[in-house]
């Protein structure tokens, strides 16, 4: 809880941050360091148009 005055919103912003950290948390320990680069990078193509398709709902 460091850098955090309020319990209730650190459990907020960790509530809503868990899931998203569990998509970008990869097993390095298991994979070589090209197949970790290709795996983040379809996570990241994956979330990037997740967050445009759910902006672009928002603003209609």
């Amino acid at each position: 809880m460091c850098g955090f005055r309020d319990a209730r919103r650190t459990q907020a912003f960790l509530s809503c941050f868990g899931p998203i950290r569990q998509h970008f948390a990869l097993p390095r320990h298991l994979m070589n360091a090209a197949c970790h680069r290709a795996m983040l990078q379809q996570r990241l193509a994956k979330w990037y148009d997740w967050t445009v398709a759910t902006a672009a709902s928002n603003a209609m």
